[in-house]
């Protein structure tokens, strides 16, 4: 449960242990060179404890694997800023950096569970217990020998004692110590470390003479390996086993503890151990451990506050640098690119404007060749009506006089006017057919004849009412559109003639600053709306197209019949 930097220092090693080798090429660019340098100088630096540079030449390497884009040395590089951010108390600086780290490794391997593990041993100094676990658990996912695993799972164990969980310590250690396979002779130190924990979980719980067996063994156990650095927790534990059973005792561990972290600059074992003999208050030294305890506080507060000051301008100073590099780089790349640009822009121009006059050219000729077409229709649908009406209205009848005269006594008076009669009849015919179809006036008497041709539909069966004619400026309005109204209305005055059988027809005019508009309604039989396009309603449509103007119906059976034209002027 030590808290120093000989601890991490150890961890570091391990780091060390598992870096990846870097293979040198002769021919390397000097960016990689000089990154290596950096980064190996940064490590002898910080096996030296000289964290302050080690830190510096670090982010200086970094930013040279930056530009290289190299992920593997970035990511590596960012664990070891964090393990110095730890040693110097900047947790939560530890756990940004360790944070930027993890994205680097696609994989989860040996890096990601060192991260995790580190992630779990800052989180664990901010009193963060329950997401120290959590890390320590991602970590042991990701080691794949049993002595990787070994670390984490021991760390959990921890803190578990943190949170008075002795149970849970106890079956964690225990398991592990049980397992021949989590040590070896290059991690001894370990063991001793869960012997001593889960003596000091056991004297917690209360068991309190087999945890005193277990932490005396594990002091033991370090004083024949050496480990000094481990010996300060096995004296602070039993000075805390001590405490309330021998006062006496428990200052002889808590200043023995003390020393030997002065002799190695733990800080942090240095404040426990004054902190173990202030609780006491056994001697008449204590206002004087009182007043070493606040004063080394206040010196390490310092000194870990100068470091993240420190570090901080380096972050900035680094980042600095990166973002003018970047930005001259932009620079250069956004001038380059303008000049491509403007002539690119140049191209690309006369290529639209050159589009812009073929697509004019054949939208034109295309207007021009479907108005014509629409013409053509128009003019052939006309003539193939008049052969119709002829052949349907006229030809039968001619054909029955002929008929009639070879068979009848022409010198008969009776059989001479039914002749009479009878070509008198055709005649008329001729003459509407010839005046449906005739040229039509488009001066001044346009109105007139206009009012002139629908009257001639009027008869004592069938009325039709004309209303507002004289509000259409018709002087505004070409003659091709007059003719085509013409036309249009005669088109309507046959079909309530011959299909519709209507009694009351009503065309109404309205003149609007675009255009001409006529409502057409009649009270006849109407039909399917389906049955239109069979009809000669068809003619009006193609008429109305050919001068750009639309045509809508509406009708139903029994319910009349309605148009409604709209012709631009």
């Amino acid at each position: 449960m030590l808290r120093s930097p000989i601890f991490l220092f150890i961890l570091f090693l391990f780091l060390f242990s598992c870096q990846e080798k870097e293979t040198v090429n002769l021919n390397e660019v000097p960016v990689r060179k000089e990154a290596l340098a950096l980064r190996n100088k940064a490590i002898e630096n910080l096996k030296k404890q000289n964290y302050n540079t080690a830190f510096y030449q670090f982010n200086k390497s970094k930013k040279l694997y930056e530009v290289l884009k190299d992920s593997a040395n970035i990511g590596y590089i960012l664990i070891q800023t964090a393990c110095i951010q730890q040693v110097n108390g900047d947790y939560y600086g530890s756990k940004e950096t360790l944070t930027e780290a993890l994205p680097l490794f696609k994989k989860r391997n040996g890096y990601t569970a060192d991260i995790y593990n580190i992630m779990g041993i800052a989180d664990k100094e901010l009193g963060l217990y329950d997401d120290a676990i959590f890390y320590y658990k991602e970590s042991i996912k990701d080691y794949t020998d049993p002595i990787g695993k070994s670390a984490p799972m021991s760390n959990i164990g921890t803190v578990y004692i943190f949170q008075k969980k002795y149970d849970k310590t106890i079956a964690i250690l225990e398991s592990i110590l049980k397992n021949k396979l989590f040590y070896s002779k290059s991690i001894s130190f370990d063991k001793s470390r869960d012997l001593d924990n889960l003596g000091y979980a056991y004297f917690k719980k209360g068991v309190e003479e087999k945890g005193f067996r277990l932490m005396s063994e594990a002091l033991l156990k370090r004083k024949e390996n050496k480990d000094i650095y481990g010996s300060i927790e096995s004296y602070l534990h039993l000075a805390d086993y001590y405490s309330k059973k021998d006062p006496q005792k428990s200052d002889e561990h808590a200043m023995e503890a003390y020393k030997i972290a002065t002799r190695l600059n733990s800080v942090d074992e240095r404040l426990e151990a004054l902190q173990i003999l202030i609780s006491n208050d056994n001697t008449t030294k204590t206002p004087a451990y009182t007043q070493r305890y606040f004063t080394l506080n206040d010196s390490i507060i310092k000194v870990r506050n100068n470091f993240k000051n420190k570090s901080a301008k380096i972050k900035y100073d680094a980042k600095k640098e990166k973002d003018e590099n970047e930005k001259l780089r932009l620079e250069k790349a956004e001038n380059l690119l303008s000049l491509q640009k403007a002539k690119y822009q140049r191209i690309v121009f006369a290529i639209i404007f050159v589009f812009l006059v073929i697509l004019i050219t054949i939208l034109i000729r295309y207007f021009r060749n479907k108005n014509k077409a629409i013409k053509v229709k128009t003019s052939y649908e006309t003539e193939t009506r008049i052969a119709k009406k002829i052949h349907d209205e006229l030809a039968n009848d001619v054909y029955n006089v002929i008929a009639f005269t070879e068979s009848q006594p022409l010198a008969a008076e009776n059989t001479k006017e039914n002749l009479l009669q009878k070509l008198d009849d055709i005649y008329s015919r001729v003459r509407g057919i010839s005046k449906e179809n005739n040229s039509i006036e488009t001066g001044a008497d346009f109105t007139n004849n206009i009012k002139e041709m629908l009257s001639a539909y009027s008869t004592n069966e069938q009325n039709v009412l004309i209303s507002n004619i004289e509000s259409i400026e018709w002087e505004t309005i070409d003659d091709i559109k007059k003719i085509t109204i013409s036309r249009i209305l005669q088109e309507l005055m046959v079909n309530m003639k011959k299909h519709s059988k209507a009694s009351l027809a009503a065309i109404k005019f309205e003149n609007t600053p675009n255009a001409v508009l006529i409502n057409y309604t009649d009270n006849g039989k109407g039909c399917e709306t389906t049955n239109l396009a069979k009809s000669g309603l068809k003619n009006m449509e193609s008429r109305v197209q050919a001068v750009n103007g639309h045509i809508s119906f509406e009708t139903e059976i029994n319910k009349g019949f309605k148009a409604k034209i709209v012709l631009p002027k």
